[in-house]
């Protein structure tokens, strides 16, 4: 009886090794983003998930530790219910750009009065005034709250529209300058606050499977 007992737990042990080896085996076999994405809708019981990770914009200790890693490699984090693998996909250096603005909105002015108002802003802005207080002011979206500022942005971030016509190297920091996306009825005065920088960002593969 003991005997039997005994071989039950080395088969049991055996597969589960196996099966765990199998598991590490196509996490460690995934190599693009393509392939990634793949997996994840084919085992959507593994909670899989491709997040990006911006040097720039998260500082969490999982962060840190996965920035820390080359491309390829894989970083394993166990509770009492689940582990959690994290495998850098890709490694790359983004140029991002650094934006404020202020929207008026064609829906609810003319153009004439909106062209008047973003006269009457950069002026202002030339004679001194604080661009987060005019946009504060004068900003018609919900963006005024945060005096203008779009943050550290990059190509895929905003409408292809808006993009096309701030995204670009032709503008210096400092520079103060009105984009008009007509078929919306967007109206903007756009200051680059920061000069294009390049930021670390890598994309991982987050796989949770649950411990039985």
């Amino acid at each position: 009886m003991l005997k039997n007992l005994l071989v039950l737990f080395i088969s049991l042990s055996t597969s589960l090794c196996f099966s765990q080896n199998d598991f590490e085996s196509e996490i460690d076999s995934i190599q693009t983003l393509d392939e990634a994405k793949i997996y994840v809708q084919k085992n959507k019981s593994l909670k899989g998930k491709v997040i990006t990770f911006n040097k720039e914009k998260h500082h969490t200790k999982i962060a840190d530790e996965l920035f820390s890693l080359g491309k390829g490699s894989k970083k394993v984090y166990k509770t009492d219910m689940e582990k959690t693998y994290y495998k850098v996909i890709d490694k790359n250096e983004i140029p991002y750009q650094k934006l404020s603005y202020i929207f008026l909105d064609g829906k609810e002015k003319s153009i004439e009065e909106i062209n008047m108002l973003r006269q009457n802003i950069i002026v202002k802005y030339q004679n001194g005034f604080r661009f987060e207080d005019l946009a504060k002011h004068y900003s018609m979206d919900t963006n005024a709250n945060r005096g203008g500022d779009l943050g550290w942005v990059t190509q895929g971030d905003l409408h292809p529209d808006f993009e096309a016509h701030v995204l670009n190297t032709s503008h210096e920091v400092n520079d103060i300058f009105t984009v008009d996306i007509p078929e919306q009825q967007w109206y903007y005065v756009i200051l680059k606050t920061e000069d294009t920088k390049y930021i670390e960002e890598i994309k991982v593969l987050k796989i949770t499977e649950s411990v039985k």
